[in-house]
């Protein structure tokens, strides 16, 4: 009975999740801290640090209290080739109730192109594999003779090749992004006895930006924001506006409109390792039912050629 009620619960997170496929757009996977976790959204997210090759991993579990609510992992390396190519990986996991399961596996190529004295224009492409599976083992949605629910009627096992275009406009201090990761839409589930239960993952499309302002020698102000839309959903925003502290903590709020508050924090431990939190309050009907979302990031710089170290290197701010 305890494994037929997690079953029930499991399924209404799912339920939910493929009934924004119908007639909607799946709206991809979420993150607070978007501006450590570029890569995953814009493939010309690039650096220009020679010599430098940058690691980063998330974590997010969202929430957390509801049984089966998604959990997300992601991984991203990359570094350049020279003063105009950048290369990259990254990878992502979306996870509901260990039902449905998603990996995004994609590579990245950027070209950097100077532009004025201080800033730099990046083109990027981005291609990879999308595996989509179901396990819908041990469901049992519906009781006596009546059939159960098409959607879960059977277990998927999919791949689907994708690419990405992206373009990002940046020097030290700020940055511009506008991106398309998947480019081509992809159906998960087909119409089965009549009833349309397909599940298309349409173009997304990012609009992302941010800034340093340096307050004094010890102190800087750093704002940011990202803009999601996808058809046939919402508009998603964040705005988040971070304090920087002798260059070593971070901390402040942010606000996804219509959805949470956010409170962010991380410290750069070493010259090369940087640890953040952040922390989503639900402010829908669904925050009576959580205890909000977790997050957690680690940045990590590789001096390929150890011809830099100390705390006296000026660190990475997106």
């Amino acid at each position: 009975m305890k494994n037929l009620n997690r079953y029930h619960k499991i399924a209404v997170i799912v339920s939910l999740t493929l009934l924004s496929f119908y007639s909607h757009a799946q709206q991809d996977p979420q993150f607070t801290q978007y501006m450590y976790n570029m890569s995953v959204i814009n493939p010309a997210y690039a650096t220009a640090d020679e010599g430098m090759l940058n690691l980063g991993g998330l974590y997010r579990t969202q929430w957390v209290g509801v049984e089966g609510a998604p959990k997300t992992g992601s991984f991203f390396a990359h570094t350049p080739l020279n003063e105009n190519i950048e290369i990259g990986l990254s990878f992502t996991n979306d996870n509901i109730g260990d039902v449905v399961n998603e990996n995004n596996i994609y590579g990245d190529f950027a070209y950097v192109l100077p532009v004025g004295l201080e800033s730099k224009l990046s083109l990027g492409l981005k291609a990879g594999v999308t595996f989509f599976n179901t396990n819908f083992n041990g469901f049992n949605l519906q009781s006596g003779d009546q059939s159960s629910d098409p959607a879960f009627n059977e277990n998927i096992s999919n791949a689907f090749p994708n690419v990405g275009v992206g373009a990002y406009y940046f020097s030290d201090h700020y940055y511009l992004g506008l991106s398309a990761p998947n480019m081509l839409t992809t159906k998960h589930v087909e119409s089965e006895n009549g009833i349309k239960t397909k599940a298309v993952q349409d173009i997304h499309y990012f609009f992302t930006g941010g800034y340093v302002f340096e307050i004094n020698r010890d102190l800087k102000f750093k704002p940011a924001f990202m803009a999601k839309s996808v058809k046939g959903s919402p508009v998603t925003v964040d705005v988040t506006a971070n304090v920087l502290f002798n260059d070593r903590l971070e901390a402040g709020l942010g606000y996804r409109l219509d959805d949470a508050i956010s409170a962010l924090v991380n410290f750069r431990i070493t010259p090369e390792l940087r640890v953040g939190y952040a922390y989503d309050y639900t402010t829908t009907n669904l925050g009576d039912y959580n205890s909000g979302s977790h997050e957690i990031v680690v940045l990590f710089d590789v001096d390929l050629f150890g011809f830099r170290g100390g705390y006296d290197r000026s660190p990475r701010f997106f």
